[in-house]
């Protein structure tokens, strides 16, 4: 019996620390649990934010002698709400774009070595 070559290709490398596939699972996750949190976020400050406009047109914030900045600093806190949401957001895609950096940084690494 005689054993022909495979013609497959290799994908995993035997002098790596890690598993290609799992890299790529976990950027995965995170391009999709940061659209998830965005998406949350946003939701939330939007509800949010229609439930204070609905009560401020409706006069419950309002007071004799009020001020333009006085009705700044109502909103001032619905301005500031979905921060953490996109900060998390830009994150979570931060690390997601650096895995998939480092593996092809890795990739061709290897390609040149083996020149």
């Amino acid at each position: 019996m005689s054993e022909t070559p495979s013609t497959e290709k290799q994908t995993s490398y035997f002098g790596t620390y890690f598993d290609r596939d799992s890299i790529l699972r976990i950027a995965r996750w995170a391009d999709i649990i940061s659209w998830i949190t965005l998406t949350i976020y946003i939701l939330l400050w939007l509800s949010a934010l229609l439930m204070f406009l609905a009560q401020y047109y409706n006069g419950m914030f309002m007071e004799k002698g009020m001020t333009f900045l006085n009705v700044i600093n109502f909103f001032s806190p619905y301005l500031t709400q979905p921060l953490p949401g996109i900060f998390y957001f830009f994150g979570l895609q931060a690390v997601s774009k650096i895995l998939l950096l480092l593996l092809d940084m890795e990739d061709n690494t290897r390609r040149a070595a083996k020149k």
